[in-house]
């Protein structure tokens, strides 16, 4: 969209009139208007050259919106609107210009004066738009604030951007000065190429210039191999079964944003070893759903690698397979994108996904004949550890077909006691 259109009263959900003379429009939202990018919920980016914080506290006032101070040394204040937020910030330098200058990337160091319509791109990032190039205002700006490497990454994605040979330089070099960055922060970009369809091919040009191999020093040595085989294993399991693509839309929590696609994604970065797999992502500050998520389906991929070799099977007893779904529960799907990425065929895996598809299973989906309630007046036993152990057998009984009623699965538990008793005596 024209700039003119993206601060239009028609379409802005607030008076531009109420802006001092001069006020900047700068960043994300002048790169993507130029581009005509759309966005449904606005963060507009304004710079002033002073009383930033009491200007926006002016508007949010004018329209009973919400107010937070930022940054106070820096005289950074963000008003809240529904449709978006306004962020103003004091100018850096005594010019906007000056300001500018002091950016991550030429694309985004483009500004807009709203009351005179006019662009202001000393960089020339508008001529990088136009060749979609993401490059560098300067070395020393990234070394500034080091996430900013990461950051071409994930504009890169976003974009469909290349970044440019001499800022690919700058990233490599200045690597080591990542470790200075807040580790949230750095999940945070991680976060961000791992979830854009579109971010396999950067994420592994991160692994291989070593960004993240302080946090991931597995990243080392797989460099991101199993990222492209996890995409094409979700591809080949939809092509199959129509019923996984709706799975695999849904995100695992409301709070992670993550997907099963991008859980199994960053399985394969952190050590096969779930004990350390936690410590890796706890540093990392990730929310226990994805602690959780990751450690399970690393726990299960070894468990059923284990079950396979004892049994010397291609396929799990229905006991195995009981246990493996009772240990993934949820996390099935991004175990499966997981073991696939990794080599397993396919048509050892057919058995596990149709029990998983199929909402009647006794083995995936367990409807137990009876409870423990029950089942401890039937037997006049106390609650404890032998009434889940009970419970438990019947339902892979169940699964076996060896019980199909409340009555058989009573007569079951009986003779487990009876057998139990005997070992004792």
């Amino acid at each position: 969209m024209p700039l003119a259109t993206l601060l239009d009263p028609a379409q802005c959900f607030f008076d531009v009139n109420l802006l001092p003379k001069p006020a900047y429009l700068v960043g994300g939202a002048v790169r993507d208007a130029l581009l005509r990018r759309k966005r449904y919920y606005l963060d507009l980016d304004f710079v002033l050259p002073d009383r930033a914080v009491e200007t926006a506290k002016t508007i949010a006032n004018h329209y009973q919106a919400g107010f937070v101070i930022l940054d106070q040394k820096r005289s950074i204040a963000r008003v809240v609107f529904p449709q978006g937020t306004l962020d103003f910030a004091q100018m850096e330098g005594a010019t906007i210009e000056q300001d500018l200058h002091r950016r991550d990337f030429r694309i985004n160091a483009i500004a807009y004066n709203p009351h005179t319509q006019e662009i202001i791109d000393p960089l020339h990032g508008c001529q990088d738009l136009e060749q979609q190039l993401i490059r560098m205002v300067s070395a020393p700006n990234l070394q500034d604030d080091p996430l900013r490497l990461l950051r071409a990454y994930r504009q890169s994605a976003q974009l469909g951007f290349r970044i440019d040979a001499a800022t690919q330089e700058a990233i490599v070099r200045l690597a080591p000065h990542l470790t200075l960055v807040a580790a949230e922060r750095v999940q945070m970009e991680l976060g961000y190429l791992l979830l854009h369809p579109q971010g396999t091919e950067q994420l592994q040009q991160v692994i291989t210039q070593g960004l993240v191999a302080t946090w991931l020093p597995e990243t080392m040595i797989n460099r991101g191999k199993f990222l492209p085989e996890i995409t094409k294993s979700l591809h080949l399991l939809q092509e199959k079964w129509l019923e996984l693509e709706e799975v695999y839309n849904h995100s695992i929590d409301q709070s992670s944003g993550y997907t099963w696609l991008s859980l199994a994604k960053l399985a394969t970065l952190v050590s096969p070893k779930a004990e350390i797999a936690q410590k890796q992502l706890t540093k990392l500050k990730y929310s226990r759903e994805v602690l959780r998520g990751v450690t399970t389906i690393l726990r299960a991929a070894d468990q059923w690698q284990e079950q396979l070799q004892v049994s010397k099977q291609t396929q799990l007893s229905i006991r195995s397979q009981y246990f493996l779904f009772q240990l993934l529960g949820k996390y099935f799907p991004a175990w499966l994108l997981l073991i696939l990425s990794q080599g397993v065929e396919l048509s050892g895996l057919v058995t596990l996904i149709e029990t998983y598809l199929n909402p009647h299973s006794s083995i995936a989906h367990p409807r137990p004949l009876i409870d423990g309630k029950a089942l401890m007046a039937k037997l006049d036993i106390p609650p404890g550890k032998l009434v889940g152990y009970l419970l438990q057998e019947i339902i892979i009984a169940q699964a076996e077909g060896r019980v199909s009623t409340p009555r058989e699965a009573v007569e079951l538990a009986k003779e487990i006691i009876f057998i139990e008793n005997l070992k004792k005596n």
